[in-house]
């Protein structure tokens, strides 16, 4: 298997230099500078231009590219026009809210799902089984904007229950403290996250229990007398988890990218709230080590799919 990982770890190679170059094309290709307006409202156009000179934006693409990659290889991602900080420094200060919330989120979707998938398959054409397919056809018919839009207005302003803003509070003191705050912030977008992320997963393993269900290695346990526990238990659940297993690698990487609309809506300063802002105010060296990150993390969240399903199946071995 290490051959097989290592032999992926090659082909994304090309694969991660050709995103780069796109990502660092389509960023040039924005219109507008990152000073107009930023540095100072009276600025002249002389400023401006001198401005963009002494930062190399007027070479071409290519020597701003190739200037870009030596600087990356050297561990420098660029300065923010925008926040006047390392890039690094700014996306590895956003990088810990997002993966706090990602962890959280994650950890109430397959909480949530499982029962659920397992529940509505168990009982195939019940009531039970009714309302959840309703839930799910519900749920994924609305934009999942809107069902953070709604959360935040009940669950924020009206009932007054979690906070709107931030991911931790400025008077929160201590370790115990710092962390207890940190959660009361992340339990409003971080359940509204995972019960629109709950859709995929409840139907997808609602299918695969009742396909489980009708297969003939649970018909020949039934007929020898196998309890009904020990059947959901030993066949019916291991098989239909599979799959969902698989699902771990997409989930961890994917929200490590940073829900724009979450952090957006909540003001949570992740790299997806960071994301938005950059393209904002065209900071193109935060801009282009967001993508080439998010893009990075999305090919790492495929073979790490892979792999997971290669351990838990001893079936698949991936090739």
């Amino acid at each position: 298997m290490w051959k097989v990982i290592l032999r992926r770890i090659l082909i994304m190679i090309p694969e991660v230099i050709l995103l780069s170059i796109l990502v660092f094309v389509l960023a040039k290709m924005m219109p507008g500078d990152p000073f107009t307006g930023s540095i100072n409202p009276r600025s002249s156009p002389a400023q401006i231009h001198h401005l963009m000179q002494i930062n190399g934006l007027y070479d071409p693409w290519y020597q701003q590219y190739w200037n870009w990659v030596v600087h990356l290889f050297h561990g420098d991602l660029g300065q923010s026009y925008q926040y006047h900080e390392a890039v690094s420094t700014l996306i590895g200060e956003r990088a810990i809210n997002t993966l706090w919330l990602s962890i959280f989120t994650m950890v109430l979707t397959y909480l949530i799902a499982i029962p659920l998938g397992v529940y509505a398959g168990k009982n195939e054409g019940k009531l039970p089984d009714t309302i959840i397919r309703i839930y799910t056809y519900v749920t994924f018919c609305i934009p999942f904007f809107v069902i953070l839009v709604v959360g935040l207005w009940i669950f924020g302003y009206v009932l007054n229950w979690f906070p709107t803003t931030g991911s931790i509070s400025a008077t929160s003191n201590g370790f115990f403290s710092g962390l207890g705050s940190r959660l009361y912030h992340m339990i409003l977008p971080g359940l509204l996250g995972a019960l629109f992320g709950t859709v995929n997963i409840v139907q997808y393993l609602r299918s695969e229990v009742i396909d489980a269900k009708h297969s003939d290695y649970v018909k020949t346990a039934r007929a020898k007398g196998v309890p009904e526990k020990k059947i959901y238990k030993n066949h019916i659940l291991r098989n239909s988890l599979l799959p969902i297993a698989a699902f771990g690698g997409y989930s961890i990487t994917g929200l490590l990218n940073g829900s724009i609309f979450t952090e957006s809506i909540f003001s949570y300063p992740g790299m997806g709230l960071l994301f938005i802002n950059s393209i904002s105010y065209r900071d193109y060296t935060v801009i282009t080590a967001l993508v080439l990150l998010f893009g990075i993390l999305n090919l790492l969240g495929t073979l790490l799919s892979d792999i997971i399903l290669g351990i838990v199946d001893p079936r698949i071995r991936i090739k």
